[in-house]
């Protein structure tokens, strides 16, 4: 009868106290980091030379993407290199943004994506498993690029062949990333790439 006495009720009461005081304090912490701290410097307006800039970049980079995909009939461009084109022309000081995470994290992305297509199908959850293991393996080698998640999902989606992973994923990466070396190099105030490997 030791759990029924005095004693025992005090610490189970006391420890019940404690636990909804630890639940009350996280709650509280949760609430106010979702309010978030402050307004972010990035969704600043940039200077309208930037803004030029990005533009005549992505432009150059989709539509020279998209004319060698005509000229050589081969599918160089995907959805996902429209946000590539984001961070490359629009942030190019991004390390998200540098060569090695631009082809590295579209390789990685659909290689992994590609074994689990080819493992398992394409239900809803090996959707998860992919795009999911494409973040864990980009984060390992050190090449993550969020527009790689996409490219898990259009490996799923369209249930793609082994061929994805030459064209459009390497081929397509480094005609993007060869068009911001050449025009983001043009303005005065850019530097591209910050970095190779």
């Amino acid at each position: 009868m030791k759990g029924y006495s005095p004693k025992g009720w005090f610490y189970s009461s006391y420890l019940a106290k404690l636990n909804y005081q630890n639940v009350q304090e996280k709650w509280k912490n949760y609430c106010f980091k979702i309010r978030g701290t402050r307004r972010s410097s990035c969704l600043d307006r940039p200077h309208h030379r930037h803004i030029f800039w990005s533009w005549c970049g992505s432009f150059i980079g989709i539509a020279a993407t998209a004319y060698l995909s005509v000229k050589t009939n081969s599918p160089l461009l995907m959805a996902p290199f429209g946000a590539t084109s984001v961070l490359i022309f629009g942030i190019p000081d991004s390390p998200l943004a540098q060569p090695r995470n631009v082809i590295g994290g579209n390789l990685v992305a659909a290689l992994v994506s590609l074994t689990i297509l080819h493992l398992f199908g394409s239900e809803p959850w090996a959707m998860g498993i992919a795009v999911a293991t494409a973040i864990g393996m980009m984060q390992l080698t050190a090449t993550l690029h969020p527009p790689s998640g996409a490219v898990a999902l259009v490996v799923m989606m369209t249930k793609a062949s082994w061929q994805f992973l030459l064209t459009p994923a390497l081929e397509g990466s480094i005609i993007l990333v060869l068009c911001a070396v050449v025009f983001n190099n043009l303005a005065h105030e850019r530097t591209y790439p910050k970095y190779w490997f």
